[in-house]
């Protein structure tokens, strides 16, 4: 049993299946340069509701789609004296680029908003008939007060929505609280022919129109940034349900910020880092084990030494899955091992039904490792395990493998061996060699200095090995 909070219904709820199927809708990015932590941080969570999704035996279908045709595409074309469609093409490019690296899966729709103009249009022409909408000055906008239910999601009243609201000269709207369906094209700019002129879609109408394309009138879950809540994802809401008189989303999933500082991570305060700068320097499983130690509805807050201690827990994960290529080196004894696998798949698997609760559901992933730790403790120092021993460390290895496959972690890559590894080898030889000729104190310098960059060196009866701290 799946449950999980609710924006909608502001608690936590239990998911109801309409059969094997679930539909997924995600606000995907504005492409007009590179994705930041804050998208990296909204495809991973998401990444991981699909995974659990699938996991416990649901079909999913998920949409995430690319807007790309906005005022900031637009402007960052004409500083390049470009046009919009090679920013956006060259940003949806780099945006799946980091989703690959990621380990992100492909979306099974990933709409872009200029190939369904004309399914907008129809869409705003139906609101038009309905009395919802009204054409002005070559504009289309929403009547917010037709709509009984606006503010259902942000639990905001018009009142308070009018007291910050105003109307810009020329823009002909009948009330302040009026949202755009379709924009006029100003001078120079791109745009669309339709029965209002030339111009193009506002935001809202495009992510209802996509959505319910390829998912239907009334889909499972939607889901985005809190920063989407409102006015977008209230404004979907409305001009969805006027169109169709159906509910739009049976369910609201919004994932936290990412802080810097105490202030949200953004282009516009410029303090951001974008995930081609992170991979340079960081794993992919790093980043994605910082983002997923934090459960999704809390803020994130970022700094570079935080990402390298990710870092490090993670090639302490390495390490473990790799000493299962080394225990059947060890000569056997006859001591007794036991380790209860089926105990930390359930409290795995009830961390991640209460509300995708990945900061706990990789808390088990670490009491699984430290569980069976003594038996690579036990092999350095005494050359000996046992076969219960082997079996339970075999096992353990297994079971961290699955929680995280599930987790969206990508292994295969973890397991080659890097030209790093390979050099640190290299001095763990040029080291034994010295103790060999009981040249102890280069031996020990070497040992010194590795200690210095966070490499742990350790002698065993059956040779010195290499750990990270």
């Amino acid at each position: 049993m799946i449950k999980f909070y609710d924006t909608l219904r502001d608690k936590k709820v239990e998911f109801k299946a309409r059969g094997n199927e679930v539909k997924i809708y995600l606000c995907g990015p504005t492409v007009y340069d590179h994705a930041h932590l804050g998208h990296a941080r909204s495809a991973i969570v998401f990444d991981v509701i699909r995974r659990w999704f699938e996991y416990r035996g649901f079909n999913v279908i998920f949409v995430r789609n690319y807007t790309d045709i906005d005022d900031k595409i637009i402007n960052r074309a004409n500083e390049e004296k470009t046009s919009w469609k090679d920013i956006s093409e060259r940003f949806i490019k780099s945006y799946e680029e980091d989703m690959k690296a990621l380990n992100v899966k492909e979306p099974t729709f990933k709409p872009k908003v200029s190939e369904h103009i004309e399914d907008i249009i129809q869409a705003v022409r139906k609101l038009i008939e309905k009395g919802f909408a009204y054409e002005a000055e070559g504009n289309v906008y929403f009547r917010v007060k037709k709509f009984k239910d606006y503010g259902k999601l942000s639990k905001k009243t018009t009142e308070q929505l009018l007291a910050g609201a105003r109307v810009e000269p020329g823009e002909g709207k009948e009330d302040p609280l009026d949202f755009a369906l379709w924009k006029k094209s100003k001078e120079g700019e791109p745009g669309w022919e339709s029965p209002w002129g030339k111009g193009r879609p506002g935001w809202h109408i495009e992510c209802s129109v996509m959505a319910m394309k390829y998912l239907g009138e009334t889909i499972d879950i939607h889901g985005g940034g809190m920063d989407l809540i409102f006015p977008h994802h209230e404004n979907e809401i409305a001009q969805s349900e006027s169109l169709t008189g159906k509910e739009f989303s049976r369910y609201w999933i919004h994932n936290g910020f990412v802080m810097v500082n105490n202030e949200k991570m953004s282009k516009s305060l410029g303090n951001f880092f974008t995930v081609k700068e992170l991979l340079k320097n960081f794993s992919p499983n790093a980043i994605r084990l910082f983002i997923l130690s934090t459960h999704y509805r809390s803020p994130i807050n970022f700094s570079l030494e935080s990402l390298k201690s990710f870092e490090s827990a993670f090639e302490k994960i390495k390490g473990f899955l790799a000493f299962k290529e080394e225990i059947d080196k060890f000569e056997e004894d006859l001591s007794e091992f036991t380790f209860n696998e089926e105990n930390f798949l359930k409290e795995f698997e009830s961390a991640m039904d209460d509300d995708f609760n990945t900061a706990k559901a990789i808390a088990v992933v670490f009491e699984v490792i430290n569980a069976v730790n003594p038996i690579k403790t036990k092999a350095y120092k005494t050359g000996k395990v046992s076969k219960s021993e082997k079996d339970a460390y075999k096992k353990a290895v297994k079971l961290v493998e699955k929680f995280l496959k599930i987790l969206g972690f990508k292994l295969e890559e973890e397991k080659k061996e890097s030209k790093e590894d390979k050099l640190i080898e290299l001095l763990v030889k040029v080291r034994s060699e010295l103790r060999r000729r009981k040249i102890y104190d280069l031996a020990d310098a070497i040992r010194t200095e590795l200690s210095e960059l966070g490499i742990i060196l350790e002698d065993t009866p059956t040779g010195t090995v290499f750990r990270r701290k």
